[in-house]
């Protein structure tokens, strides 16, 4: 029997549902459903920054002028402050509570290129807190706000970048509200490099919608959804060198201890591109947890590894669970469609929880509707713990062409239905440690996982 006979009687044995039995199928459960989050409530009146002193000639700093337009609309029981035409220059504004930044069709806001002007302060950076600037607009301890408008944010390349030696301290994002309630970032476009656009962290109920997001090929993530719940983002174009969107909750003991997933997202109606790395990234610092997300209607155009990743390492602790994409299409990805690895992602913490529960809790993950336009690999599953196996798999109603189906192993509850590929060059589906799986190939791991610490890294809040 030939190769190609192979796989077509392997492709037609999961379609027809008899090649590949399920280990105790799981359930046809119903899509998650989420309400909107509900809506900022806003006054309304109206002041704008130019009667406050603003200039829009891209070189006068404005940072005080447009900070007394928000203190004064918040003090006197909140409203809308425009910013008109014009490119108007500013450090570091702080939103305040019942406060709408509106940008009106041709306002630019554009970051000062001196770090001077971002005030230092704690920031969470790649799951830790730290000390940080703050971003070009910036929230604490607020509720009900918004950025709206069909105007455009800029940030300045001479304040983005990493950590380092030199500099430790973690540079401005461009948009970040921390412990904030009833969001709105609505219509306007962001572009900023070397940092993240958009960090909302520790905040509730989030609407974000038809917005333009823009970094380079060596730009940073569009939207990273840090320790926040009942989020929904709908109708956004992101491209961007780093994640379009990451969901993440905190890194090692730290994360573990603060114990604030992120939970409750919907993404609907998307187009995403990456250049360097994922378009959707759930994990690594996951170690709050990440619950209960949807992903709909989405188009994935580019991305340099992987459409979607799902990832974790030793020592993280914490959970993924929940995940639903559906109705999606995926091109253009240099490795494939989608990943899950549980072992070996992202930075190690100094601070590791040990043991199995080191180990983070996958479970839960379904994928229908996808079609996938000539991607190197459909599903790499494999970089799972065997001590803490993946629990519920699905993989239904799945089109198109790829060079490579599905490898996965040490996952309970495995349902795959309706696959249907063209130009695989090798069996749809390998496995390795998936018991009553019928008609799989055998999947040969590369390597052992890594073990779990016996003792994690002393830690205490402080």
């Amino acid at each position: 029997m030939t190769a190609a006979t192979n796989r077509r009687n392997l492709m037609l044995g999961v379609v027809g549902g008899a090649g590949l039995a399920a280990l105790t199928p799981i359930s046809e459960a119903k899509p998650l459903l989420f309400g909107a989050p509900p809506l900022p409530k806003i006054a309304s009146l109206r002041l704008v920054i130019t009667d406050f002193g603003a200039v829009g000639d891209g070189v006068t700093k404005n940072t005080l002028a447009i900070q007394q337009a928000l203190d004064r609309c918040s003090v006197l029981g909140g409203g809308t402050v425009e910013v008109p035409a014009g490119r108007f220059v500013t450090g570091t504004i702080f939103l305040r509570s019942r406060t709408r930044l509106y940008l009106a069709d041709g306002a630019e806001l554009v970051g000062s290129s001196d770090l001077a002007d971002y005030p230092l302060t704690q920031v969470r950076w790649e799951g830790k807190w730290v000390k940080g600037h703050c971003s070009l607009i910036h929230a604490v301890d607020a509720e009900d706000l918004a950025v709206e408008g069909a105007g455009k944010i800029f940030g300045s390349d001479a304040v983005g970048g990493m950590p380092s030696a030199a500099y430790p301290l973690r540079h401005p994002a461009l948009i970040e509200p921390v412990n904030c309630r009833r969001i709105l970032f609505e219509s306007f476009s962001t572009a900023y490099d070397h940092m993240w656009n958009m960090h909302p962290t520790l905040c509730d109920d989030i609407t974000i919608r038809k917005l333009t997001i823009r970094s380079s090929e060596k730009g940073r993530d569009g939207i990273d959804i840090d320790s926040c719940r009942h989020v929904r983002i709908e109708n956004c174009d992101i491209a961007t060198g780093d994640d379009c969107i990451s969901l993440k909750s905190g890194r090692g003991m730290e994360g573990v201890t603060l114990a604030r997933p992120t939970e409750d997202v919907l993404i609907t109606g998307c187009t995403f591109a990456d250049w360097n790395w994922a378009c959707i990234g759930i994990g690594s610092e996951m170690s709050g947890g990440i619950r209960n997300v949807r992903v709909e209607h989405c188009t994935f155009k580019q991305a340099k590894t992987y459409a979607i990743y799902i990832k974790s390492q030793v020592g993280r602790g914490g959970f993924i669970e929940n995940l639903e994409f559906e109705d999606c299409d995926i091109s253009g990805t240099g490795l494939g469609a989608i990943r899950i690895n549980q072992l070996t992602s992202g930075k190690h913490d100094e601070n590791q929880v040990p043991g199995l529960d080191g180990v983070a809790r996958f479970a839960n993950f379904r994928f229908r509707k996808l079609r996938v336009h000539s991607v190197p690999q459909l599903l790499e599953g494999w970089e799972i713990h065997p001590d803490k196996p993946l629990v519920g798999l699905m993989v239904d109603g799945v089109s198109g062409r790829s060079d490579k189906g599905l490898h996965i192993a040490f996952v309970h509850a495995v349902r795959l239905n309706q696959i249907k590929l063209d130009g695989l060059q090798e069996p749809l589906v390998l496995a390795s440690n998936i018991s009553a799986l019928k008609g799989a190939a055998p999947l040969v791991l590369p390597s052992n996982p890594p073990a779990p610490l016996i003792k994690g890294g002393e830690y205490r809040l402080r």
